[in-house]
């Protein structure tokens, strides 16, 4: 699970330094599909999987600011790693005893829903690969080649 988190890592910096290339107009014009717009995407990337890791499976409080607090690419990206130095190092301690253990999440109707850590780990995965495809399609419709989804290449077996 730890090659997966490292290769969305990976993933998310190519993003960001394809961004810094790309006018910030372009980062913030409304496109179809998903939350609509390049820069706010990578903000909820970063904000979702410290809200799960950070304040949801480790019930620490924390803040995440709003996406006008951060409305840039620069502070976007210290942001993600602000966040990522607090989860990493739970991420690269993850054992099979925390597999399934159990986080209780509150909803926005106030349900509680238990989840098992193990599958909480996982939605992060996932719901960062799925809004880096996204943000492979609206790279095309302005013409510029997106950041490869490859796996295969990043070096993330070679350690």
């Amino acid at each position: 699970m730890q090659k997966l988190f490292e290769y969305n890592w990976q993933v998310r910096q190519d993003w960001f330094n394809w961004c810094s290339g790309v006018d910030g107009d372009e980062l913030m014009k409304k496109r179809t599909g998903g939350l609509g717009y390049i820069l706010p995407t990578l903000y909820h990337i970063v904000a979702v999987e410290y809200g799960w890791i950070c304040g949801g499976i480790q019930e620490r409080a924390i803040e995440i600011p709003s996406f006008e607090e951060v409305a840039s690419l620069e502070l976007v990206q210290d942001f993600s790693a602000r966040c990522h130095a607090e989860l990493a190092p739970f991420v690269y301690g993850w054992s099979e005893e925390l597999e399934d253990r159990i986080m209780v999440d509150i909803t926005d109707e106030g349900e509680r829903e238990p989840h098992p850590y193990g599958e909480v780990m996982r939605h992060v995965i996932a719901h960062e690969i799925h809004h880096i495809g996204q943000l492979s399609v609206w790279a095309r419709e302005i013409g510029k080649p997106p950041i490869t989804a490859n796996l295969i290449g990043r070096g993330l077996f070679d350690k």
